[in-house]
C-alpha cells in the first residue's frame, strides 16, 4: 500500500530535519569544516558531515515500517540475504565515509573497502547475468558476471562521489535516479517490498538534506555539505539498485527486456562524466585519482553559469535522457540507444567548450 512508502518518506524526512541541526552544532563545536581552496567552488568554511544523517534516517523509517506492518494486519515484509548484505555493505561504506570526513583517508583505502562491499553481492548470488542485447550480448556466465558486477558497483559509487562538487548536484541526481528505480520496481514487482521502503526512506533523507544544503547560510551555521559519508552511501545504494534491476531472475520477477536500459539511463550523466574525466586525464598523462576542475559542473560554471543554473542544467540534462531513452526504447535496439546517448553527451561538452573559449 502507498501508505507504507509515504510513511517511510515522511518519517525519514522528519528525521533528517531533526538530525541535521544536531550535526551542524556538533561540527561547530568541534570546528569540523570543509575549508575552501583553489579547487573547490564554495567560498566559506562549511560543515561537511550532512551525509551522516542519511543512514539513520533511512534505517529509522525502515524499522518503523517493519514494526507497524503486522500491527496493521498486513503480511510481514520479507528480509532476505540480499537485504542483509545490502545493509551490511552500506554500513561499511557509511563508516568509511564518516572516517574520511573526520580525519581523511587515502584513495587506496576507500577503493579497497568499496571492492570488499561490492563483493558481498556476488557472494549472496546477486550479480549481472544478462546484457539484454547490448553489443549483441545476452546471457553471460558467472565468471564474467561476478567481476563485472564488482566493477560496476565500485564505478557507480565513485561516480556519485566525484560529481558531488556543487550544492544539490549529487543529491538531485540521486533523487532523480531513486525515484526512477522506485517507479520501476513498483511497476514490475510487488507494490511494497523491502527495497521500495529503503528507497523511499533515502529519498526523504535527501529532501531534508537538500533544504539545508541549498538554502542554508554558512554564516548562520545552517548550511552543510553531504561529504563522503553521504556521497559514498548514495553511490553504493544506487549501484546496488542498478545490479538488482539488471539481474535476470525469473523466479523473482518476469523477464524484462528493459532491465539494463533503465539503470543505464538513470545513471548516465554521473557515469558519463567519470568516463570523460578519466579519458581526459589519461590523454594528458595526469594521475587518475588527482582531483581537478574538469567535471561537467566545473565546465558549465567556466562557461558563465552560476551554481544554481549549473544544477538546473545538469538535472534537465539527466531528465532529458530519461525522456529520450523512453521514446527510443520502443523503436531502437539498446546498442543504438547507448551510442546516441554518448554522441549527444559529446556534443553537449563540445558546445560547453566552445562557449568557454568564446568567453576567454
Amino acid at each position: 500500500m502507498i501508505i507504507y512508502l509515504l510513511g517511510a518518506f515522511i518519517l525519514s524526512t522528519l528525521c533528517g530535519f531533526v538530525f541535521t541541526p544536531l550535526i551542524l552544532d556538533f561540527c561547530k563545536r568541534k570546528k569540523l569544516y570543509d575549508i575552501p581552496n583553489e579547487r573547490k567552488v564554495h567560498k566559506n568554511a562549511t560543515p561537511r558531515l550532512g551525509g551522516i544523517s542519511f543512514f539513520p534516517s533511512m534505517l529509522t523509517a525502515f524499522v518503523v515500517i517493519l514494526l507497524f506492518t503486522p500491527a496493521l494486519g498486513q503480511q510481514t515484509l520479507p528480509v532476505n540475504v540480499w537485504s542483509v548484505m545490502f545493509l551490511l555493505g552500506l554500513l561499511l561504506i557509511y563508516g568509511v565515509g564518516i572516517i574520511d570526513d573526520l580525519v581523511g583517508l587515502n584513495a587506496t583505502t576507500k577503493f579497497f573497502v568499496q571492492i570488499i562491499t561490492a563483493s558481498l553481492f556476488p557472494m549472496a548470488g546477486l550479480y549481472i547475468n544478462n546484457l539484454y542485447g547490448l553489443l549483441g550480448i545476452y546471457e553471460i556466465p558467472l565468471y564474467i558476471g561476478c567481476p563485472l558486477t564488482i566493477f560496476i558497483l565500485v564505478f557507480i559509487d565513485n561516480a556519485i562521489n566525484l560529481i558531488d562538487g556543487i550544492d544539490g548536484l549529487a543529491a538531485g541526481l540521486s533523487l532523480l535516479a531513486l525515484a526512477g528505480f522506485l517507479v520501476y520496481f513498483i511497476y514490475h514487482d510487488v507494490f511494497v517490498n523491502t527495497y521500495n521502503i529503503l528507497v523511499a526512506g533515502m529519498m526523504g533523507a535527501l529532501i531534508a538534506f537538500s533544504y539545508f544544503n541549498l538554502y542554508g547560510k554558512a554564516e548562520r551555521n545552517t548550511k552543510i555539505f553531504m561529504g563522503d559519508s553521504g556521497s559514498l552511501s548514495l553511490g553504493f545504494i544506487l549501484g546496488f539498485l542498478a545490479v538488482k534491476c539488471t539481474m535476470n531472475n525469473t523466479s523473482i520477477w518476469p523477464a524484462r527486456p528493459d532491465a539494463l536500459i533503465v539503470p543505464l539511463t538513470l545513471l548516465f550523466v554521473p557515469t558519463a562524466d567519470v568516463v570523460r574525466v578519466t579519458l581526459h586525464r589519461l590523454y594528458h598523462h595526469k594521475p587518475l585519482f588527482l582531483a581537478d576542475k574538469n567535471h561537467i559542473h566545473h565546465k558549465l560554471m567556466r562557461a558563465g553559469l552560476t551554481q544554481h543554473q549549473t544544477l538546473i542544467t545538469i538535472l534537465l540534462l539527466a531528465t532529458g535522457y530519461i525522456v529520450l531513452n523512453s521514446v527510443f526504447y520502443h523503436v531502437l535496439p539498446i546498442t543504438f540507444i547507448v551510442i546516441i546517448d554518448i554522441v549527444l553527451y559529446c556534443l553537449f561538452n563540445v558546445c560547453i567548450n566552445q562557449k568557454t573559449k568564446a568567453l576567454a
